[in-house]
C-alpha cells in the first residue's frame, strides 16, 4: 500500500506511473467516498491516460449521488460544487453563484465548518430548502430537511462528513423577463412597451414598475436626455 494524498499527490504521481509502465497494476481506493470526487485522483488519472494506461473505474458509494437520490430534490440537472472555497472573495462568488441557480446544488462541508457555512446560506436561501445528510451508508446515516434555520436549529454537536443538497431557484417566467427588461437602457425599455401598443402615461408607469422606482423619477430622466 502506498499513502496517497493531496500533500504528496505531485510526488507520488509519478512514482505510480513508473509502477505501471513497469507492468504493474494500481487500485486507487479512499477510506471514504469516492476517489477524484473532492478526493485525490485527478492527477494520476490525468498522468496515466497521457501515456496510453487504460483506467477502469469500479462505481461505488458516492456521497453527492447517494444523498441527491434520497433527497426528494429535482435530479434531472443538477451542480456539484464540492466544498466551498476558503478564499473570501472566491466563496463570496460561488455563494452568489449557488443564490442565482436554477438546478439542485450539491456541496461537501466539513463538519468543524458546518455551522459556519449554514449561517452563510442561510443569508442568501431565506425561505429555501435544504436537506442536510450526513455519514451518508454508514451506521449513523441521517437526513435532515427543512429551511436553513430549521435545519441548523436540529444540530447539536456537528459530527461526521456533511452533504447539502439545496433547492434550486424557482425563478418564474415573469421575473426572468423583467430581470432582461431591467438591463435595457431606458430607450430600449421605451420601446419595448411601445411595440406592444402601450401609451406613453403607461409606458412611464410600467417602467417603473420593472425597475421598483416612481413613476416621478423614470419621467424625471426622460427630460435629463
Amino acid at each position: 500500500m502506498i499513502s496517497y494524498h493531496r500533500h504528496n499527490e505531485e510526488v507520488k504521481t509519478e512514482e505510480l506511473i513508473d509502477k505501471l509502465l513497469e507492468g504493474k497494476n494500481i487500485a486507487l481506493v479512499s477510506d471514504a467516498g469516492t476517489p477524484v470526487i473532492s478526493d485525490p485522483g485527478e492527477e494520476v488519472v490525468k498522468k496515466a491516460l497521457e501515456v496510453g494506461i487504460t483506467v477502469i473505474p469500479i462505481p461505488g458509494a458516492c456521497a453527492f449521488v447517494t444523498a441527491l437520490v434520497a433527497s426528494g430534490m429535482e435530479a434531472k440537472e443538477f451542480t456539484f460544487l464540492g466544498f466551498l472555497p476558503l478564499n473570501k472573495k472566491n466563496r463570496k462568488e460561488k455563494l452568489e453563484q449557488i443564490k442565482k441557480q436554477e438546478y439542485t446544488t450539491i456541496l461537501y462541508e466539513a463538519p468543524h465548518k458546518l455551522i459556519q457555512t449554514l449561517n452563510e446560506l442561510e443569508t442568501i436561501l431565506e425561505n429555501r430548502k435544504i436537506v442536510l445528510a450526513r455519514e451518508l451508508t454508514k451506521i449513523h446515516e441521517e437526513y435532515i430537511t427543512g429551511t436553513v434555520e430549521e435545519v441548523k436549529n436540529k444540530i447539536q454537536t456537528p459530527k461526521g462528513e456533511y452533504v447539502i443538497v439545496i433547492q434550486k431557484n424557482e425563478i418564474t417566467e415573469a421575473t426572468r423577463q423583467q430581470d432582461q427588461r431591467n438591463h435595457l437602457t431606458l430607450e430600449e425599455h421605451y420601446q419595448y412597451y411601445e411595440e406592444q401598443g402601450f401609451n406613453k402615461k403607461e409606458i412611464l408607469k410600467q417602467i417603473a414598475k420593472d425597475r421598483k422606482v416612481s413613476k416621478n423619477e423614470i419621467y424625471q430622466k426622460f427630460l435629463e436626455k
